[in-house]
């Protein structure tokens, strides 16, 4: 018995996901794929920036997102649509998006047709509010943070005005008052008239940082998240 454990062990040390990923719902597993295929990106930038400026570009900050859920989708399925291949939907585009600017939310596609995420929470700029009271409940908007749950703002900030796609790789963090995200071309700069975007890995900010950006009047945020019934095809 004590050399079964021993070798067990071993195992768990040397091939600590072997021990445990069997215990992953589909959906824990999606989110920890999409996660991963973050991390190469990132770890392949290796702190350098990299072209955010053509429509195909992978580092630009929708692509990047979008590209990662494709790459770590093809082994999961929605339970009630299982021959339905996921998809992840398109900005809204800009005359739907009135009277609020572009880039608060995403089309609205049907489980049917592939979209595994649900718009769990969502912030809109209140004009009939406070300036004070919209930031209230833009703090709290901020406080459902998940692991994996995908972020679209349109925000006025330091890095620009406009909208901006991410991915929190932690769930919010209430001792810190803090949430964590993997994103690209939040970041960056312009040479010789071509944009180029830094990628990013466990940033961190205070969720007030985030406020500050997306709390203007037109402005807002959706938190979208991967549904319950997701599924290993």
């Amino acid at each position: 018995m004590k050399k079964f454990l021993s070798v067990f062990a071993i195992i768990v040390l040397l091939f600590p996901s072997f021990a445990f990923t069997e215990n992953l719902s589909a959906r824990e597993a999606f989110i920890d794929d999409i996660l991963l295929e973050a991390k190469a990106l990132y770890d392949a930038a290796a702190g350098r920036l990299q072209s955010a400026h053509y429509s195909g570009d992978k580092y630009l900050c929708k692509n990047f997102t979008v590209y990662v859920f494709t790459k770590a989708k093809n082994k999961y399925r929605i339970a009630e649509y299982p021959d339905v291949e996921l998809v992840i939907p398109n900005n809204l585009p800009k005359e739907e998006s009135k009277p609020y600017y572009y880039g608060i939310e995403w089309e609205n596609i049907p489980a049917s047709s592939g979209n595994p995420f649900l718009a769990a929470f969502q912030f809109k700029y209140d004009k009939d509010f406070s300036k004070k009271e919209n930031k209230k409940l833009a703090r709290e908007f901020m406080k459902n943070v998940k692991k994996g749950d995908y972020f679209q703002m349109s925000a006025d900030y330091y890095y620009g005005k406009g909208a901006h796609s991410l991915i929190f790789t932690k769930d919010y963090d209430a001792e810190s008052d803090s949430v964590f995200w993997t994103d690209s071309n939040m970041r960056g700069e312009k040479r010789k008239g071509i944009r180029y975007g830094l990628p990013q890995y466990d940033a961190e900010k205070k969720i007030d940082w985030f406020v500050d950006a997306f709390c203007h009047k037109g402005r807002g945020a959706t938190i979208y998240r991967l549904r319950e019934d997701i599924i290993f095809k």
